[in-house]
């Protein structure tokens, strides 16, 4: 697997449909366990509300798979924003929408449309980023030659992770793996043999996708 996508900061997007009060959370889980953690902190947040449903992609592969309706008619809730999830194509994502009764009830299609439409809407105005396996290069150079390297880095395929001062300019950024030999050589053509550079760990990183 070279990426996948997933929520990147956790996001709130509430609507009223027939006087009922709809309010999804969306957020990056890590794992079940970060899945029910999200889940029991927005259940404990709207402990009054009449229904807390949710869906979640644990795992990066779409193999870990949970949902609820939580009161709601069968299949009228949880599935339908799992299905969301699946379209949207989004992984090691949890999303949980709540709902306060206004008094009017919506029948089963109703709330189908209900529970989708507002998890929908709610990660169309996430922070959807594309997450990909990185290579961390640190990138040392003189004060003298940082504006140079600044001026590299604005135009890379890189995101700068960190900057230290010192008696130099010491930068980190995450590269994707699969680009950080021929960025590392580009670096080192640019500032000819003024920058000192060094590959670092690597782990999957949350890269921003293109409009």
């Amino acid at each position: 697997m070279k990426s996948y996508l997933s929520v990147y900061a956790a996001t709130t997007y509430e609507k009223v449909i027939e006087r009922s009060r709809f309010i999804a959370n969306c957020a990056h889980v890590s794992g079940e366990e970060e899945g029910k953690a999200f889940v029991a902190k927005i259940r404990a947040e709207h402990s009054l509300a009449t229904h807390n449903c949710y869906a979640f992609v644990a795992d990066k592969a779409g193999n870990l798979l949970r949902f609820s309706d939580d009161g709601e008619p069968q299949g009228t809730a949880g599935m339908p924003i799992l299905d969301v999830l699946k379209n949207k194509k989004l992984f090691e994502t949890a999303v949980v929408v709540t709902r306060y009764f206004g008094g009017i009830k919506l029948g089963a299609g109703g709330l189908v449309r209900a529970y989708a439409g507002t998890a929908a809407e709610a990660l169309a105005g996430a922070d959807i980023r594309a997450y990909t396996m990185c290579r961390e290069i640190i990138v040392s150079v003189g004060y003298e030659h940082f504006d140079a390297l600044k001026k590299f880095l604005e135009h890379g395929d890189a995101d700068v992770k960190g900057t230290d001062y010192t008696d130099r300019v010491t930068v980190t950024v995450a590269v994707e793996a699969e680009k950080a030999e021929a960025f590392c050589a580009a670096l080192t053509d640019r500032m000819a043999g003024r920058a000192a550079v060094k590959e670092g760990a690597s782990y999957w990183f949350p890269f921003a996708v293109a409009p």
